[in-house]
């Protein structure tokens, strides 16, 4: 690529101009991928590449030579990508599975960069850099064990290695030793194979299947034709993204779109007149409402609506031995979460102001609700002024006094349940992090609880419940066969500042894994029915179907997904629980009534705050009669 010698070194403590170099690597970038129609566009978005626009990160005032590097090596990634990638032959060979697509997509990936790297010195050497940059905002470097290493940069690491004879980046860790022995002992003769393949893309994908069958990566594997049934109705989105497809987002299919302008703005922007930078409410706001008798895991289960529910819809459970329900601070040390909430706000430092610039917006009209309402020309009261000059005008005019009602404002607990699958990993889960913890302390200010809860499962695979059921002789239709793993970041009753950092725990490499949604979705709803607030609203926030594939390999396609629609369909009709649900690059509006889709995660806080709005300023909602609810667009 252009612009690689040392004259590109800023001088220190001065601005550089950085048009030449980004008229620079705009050309080699259409040069590589050989399309002179590429639109090189550089913003405060996640990098990405969609048809013919690439987004790369907007350079700082005074760039490192480090920041240059990685700008260099994504804009190379994805001219690669554009250059050697066929989509339609990728989307052929794709394997069926959450786990095998990952592996495919990311070993995918890593063939069209081990093109360049073997082609030309420079751009091995800035795809070095993105890489390790990318390694070390992920924490590989902290991964000890195997069952938080995801195994799919594993394996793309491997085969880097293997087409290229570059070694791992430092801030990889051991990631790629915790998996090479596995690896090697069960598919090192595919691996032998790659390079002989690595410019024949079909060739290539036929190997990694080979190599996805050789390590049993899901038990559906097979021949190309034996798709699932559901296998058309599944989107992109409903599976897990590869690490790599985090940070360079360069899968033509991805669909991105960039978030609208008034969220990607810098924190630095001033603020409109008259708010204050939700980001900035101190720990001495809340301090009066600290409760030491905040809720804690265990609690009570209500069953509520959910007596004998699954057992109507046929949905059975092989067992609940392994399941769990458990606070954040409990899966991870005290110090580990001070670095984790520190490393969040590191990521999204600029995307605070904009968040809280939005629940700010909904504070207001919150507050405005609660008291703000007047009653005019009484005969007593407070004196009102503005119609003083009548008795300028006719001094026999009797003063106008007015008086201050109050608005029925009933008292109100919000929950945000957050997936925490694979699929959220990067940047949706760093900013639905970042945007429920601003609501939260938002919505505090206003009187209304909040509660921050998050679902996944303990492993992938099936875990101890999978082990069981083999144990067992493998009873047909065993049902669920996964061990749930049900997280409580801040209860209602706990304040902010003591849940804060508890939300950095979403930051850490290796506790995204499966969702089962409906299962969640009657946790949540049966912890909402046991507060005594008057009125209770779930909001949903998810990126895909249920996807579990130690269920869904011995149970029907739509195993999961029927039970949600079922557990939904209870919800919306039959409880006092108000359901909403917003999906990131999903269409949740298939399930939900009151239910938004946005295309990119950045449009989140968006959402969420007009959603919300919509709740309180609509009095209809908080009566609504069953089957009342509306779709939002």
């Amino acid at each position: 690529m252009a612009a690689r010698g040392d004259n590109s070194r800023p001088r220190p403590g001065a601005p550089v101009d950085v048009e030449p170099f980004r008229r620079a690597l705009t050309g080699c970038i259409r040069s590589v991928a050989g399309d002179a129609e590429i639109e090189v566009v550089f913003a405060n978005e996640r990098p990405g590449l969609t048809g013919e626009r690439m987004r790369l990160p907007e350079l700082s005032k005074r760039p490192t030579r480090d920041e240059l590097a990685v700008t260099r090596g994504l804009g190379d990634s994805m001219a690669l990508r554009k250059a050697c990638h066929d989509a339609r032959i990728h989307a052929t060979m794709s394997p069926p599975g959450t786990d095998a697509r990952a592996v495919f997509d990311a070993v995918e990936q890593a063939r069209v960069e081990a093109i360049g790297t073997n082609r030309m010195p420079g751009m091995a050497a800035n795809i070095g850099s993105m890489l390790s940059e990318k390694y070390a905002r992920a924490n590989f470097g902290a991964i000890t064990r195997q069952a938080d290493a995801p195994l799919e940069e594993a394996v793309a690491l491997l085969v880097r290695e293997k087409l290229t004879g570059e070694k791992p980046p430092a801030s990889a860790g051991k990631v790629l030793d915790l998996w090479r022995g596995f690896i090697e002992d069960k598919a090192g003769g595919d691996l032998a194979d790659l390079a002989a393949a690595i410019y024949d893309q079909q060739a290539f994908a036929k190997v990694v299947r080979h190599m996805l069958a050789s390590m049993n990566v899901a038990e559906d594997i097979g021949d190309d034709e034996t798709e699932p049934e559901d296998q058309d109705s599944e989107t992109d989105e409903d599976q897990p993204r590869s690490q790599e497809e985090d940070e360079s987002d360069a899968q033509e299919e991805a669909g991105d779109e960039a978030a609208p302008a008034d969220e990607n703005q810098s924190a630095e922007e001033q603020m409109d007149e008259g708010e204050m930078d939700g980001a900035e409410i101190s720990d001495d706001d809340l301090a009066d409402e600290e409760n030491e008798d905040s809720e804690t895991p265990g609690e009570v289960r209500h069953p509520g609506i959910f007596g004998d529910f699954n057992e109507k819809v046929d949905y059975a459970v092989f067992t609940e031995e392994f399941d769990e329900t458990i606070a954040a601070e409990e899966l991870c040390e005290e110090a580990e979460l001070d670095r984790l909430r520190a490393f969040l706000d590191k990521q999204l430092a600029h995307l605070q102001g904009a968040v809280g610039r939005l629940a700010n917006r909904l504070q207001r009209r919150l507050m405005a609700q609660q008291n703000r309402s007047w009653e005019f020309d009484l005969e007593e009261g407070y004196l009102d002024s503005a119609r003083l000059q009548r008795i300028i005008i006719d001094p026999l005019q009797p003063l106008s006094f007015k008086r201050e009602k109050d608005t029925t404002f009933r008292d109100t607990v919000v929950t945000l349940l957050i997936d925490n699958s694979g699929s959220m990993r990067g940047r949706p889960i760093t900013v639905a992090a970042t945007c429920a913890d601003i609501l939260a302390r938002t919505l505090e200010r206003c009187g209304v609880k909040v509660e921050i809860l998050g679902f996944t499962t303990k492993a992938w695979k099936g875990g101890q419940s999978r082990e069981k059921w083999l144990a067992a002789g493998k009873p047909q239709a065993p049902g669920r066969l996964n061990d749930l793993r049900h997280i409580i970041y801040k209860s209602a009753d706990a304040p902010w500042r003591r849940a804060r950092r508890n939300l950095g725990l979403m930051m850490r490499e290796g506790l995204l894994k499966e969702n089962i949604d409906g299962e969640a979705l009657i946790w949540a709803h049966n912890r909402l029915l046991g507060r005594p607030e008057q009125r209770r609203i779930l909001m949903m926030i998810s990126d895909g179907a249920p996807v579990d594939d130690s269920t869904l390999s011995v149970n029907p396609g739509n195993y999961l997904e029927r039970h949600l629609r079922a557990v939904i369909e209870q919800i919306e009709t039959r409880s006092p629980v108000e359901l909403l649900a917003i999906g990131i690059g999903h269409d949740v509006t298939r399930y939900y009534r009151r239910a938004v889709t946005i295309v990119d995660a950045d449009e989140l806080a968006g959402a969420m705050t007009e959603q919300l709005a919509s709740l309180f300023a609509d009095e209809a909602t908080s009566r609504r009669r069953p089957g009342g609810l509306r779709r939002a667009g």
